[in-house]
């Protein structure tokens, strides 16, 4: 067959690099358009393409009129779309003899949307996969043609986890592409009252609440790599503005705290150990980075900081203007 390869992301690229293993033709890839200062000419799936000598076409709006007539000039069989950044409206489908395929982070119909990593790790599962599905026009909503599934290790971070399911996915759209060929290719409707959603990933939803359980914030320190990052604001109990931390690993405590101690007061704040009280049990904090600086290990924190048990961290509006 001749596929168009449609991808920008690192986790198009084992998909990409996978398809000239096969016995088809990538007669294209089709990828975000060069945007930056000074401009990232060559990303990761730029240069895979580039090796392989496969023309590049980088649209502004690939449902264009001209996006439409050039897609139409390499007489694509199929299309192969990861991690594109674009939707596909039914006339460019249609560009296409059987239309396109989409691999998806996630095991469809759970977490449609652009983050679906993210929002496993920050919701705590513990299984996840990779899903092929015959695309529409309704963001991955079409039927499943192959699923995959990967177990989530306990502390795993996003790109970690991006890394294993890229390559599970790698192999699933291989097979696909062989079940295709010999006929043997089953699909399987979502269920739309199993759907869930998984949008993208804003500043804010690395602000932690420490009212959630420590496993519940250390999910969330995990899915929130490579951005936002997870971050709070330490006030300190004599008053003055916040300072803002990106907060790095941790380890979450189940100890009981005790009812009166609010969630986000500083249980612990000397040598090496930097301990937070969360709505159930606690948060041992490995790094920090205080904004403008570089990142610490909790011990160099402490040393350079005055931090002190009783302190707190929450978000911004818990007084006075922050440090940001």
């Amino acid at each position: 067959m001749r596929l168009v390869m449609m991808g920008t992301g690192p986790f198009a690229v084992p998909t990409l690099s996978g398809l000239y293993e096969t016995p088809h033709t990538v007669v294209a890839l089709v990828t975000g358009p060069i945007r930056g200062r000074p401009p990232l000419a060559c990303t990761p799936i730029r240069q895979v393409a580039l090796q392989h000598g496969t023309p590049i076409f980088d649209p502004e709006e690939i449902n264009s009129d001209a996006a439409r007539r050039e897609l139409g000039r390499y007489a694509a069989d199929l299309f192969v779309v990861c991690d594109y950044g674009q939707i596909l409206a039914a006339e460019t489908l249609a560009a296409a003899r059987h239309g396109g395929i989409n691999l998806h982070a996630s095991l469809l119909p759970k977490y449609r949307g652009a983050a679906p990593i993210n929002w496993a790790l920050y919701h705590g599962d513990t299984e996840t996969g990779v899903t092929v599905i015959h695309m529409t026009p309704k963001v991955d909503a079409g039927p499943c043609v192959a699923q995959a599934r990967v177990e989530i290790r306990p502390d795993e971070t996003a790109p970690e986890l991006e890394a294993r399911l890229a390559e599970a996915g790698d192999w699933l759209v291989r097979r696909t592409l062989e079940l295709f060929e010999s006929g043997r290719l089953e699909v399987l409707p979502q269920d739309p009252a199993l759907a869930s959603r998984a949008p993208r990933l804003k500043k804010t939803d690395g602000l932690i609440d420490w009212r959630r359980p420590a496993a519940a914030v250390k999910n969330q320190i995990r899915a929130m790599e490579p951005w936002p990052k997870s971050y709070t604001f330490l006030y300190r109990r004599d008053g003055g503005p916040g300072l803002r931390l990106l907060v790095g690993p941790v380890q979450a405590l189940e100890n009981p705290n005790s009812d009166d101690i609010p969630p986000g007061t500083v249980l612990e704040a000397a040598a090496d150990r930097l301990r937070v009280a969360a709505g159930q049990g606690s948060v041992l904090l490995r790094t920090v980075q205080p904004a403008g600086k570089r990142v610490l290990s909790a011990a160099e924190f402490l040393r350079g900081y005055r931090v002190q048990p009783g302190d707190v961290m929450k978000g911004e509006e818990g007084g006075g203007k922050a440090e940001d």
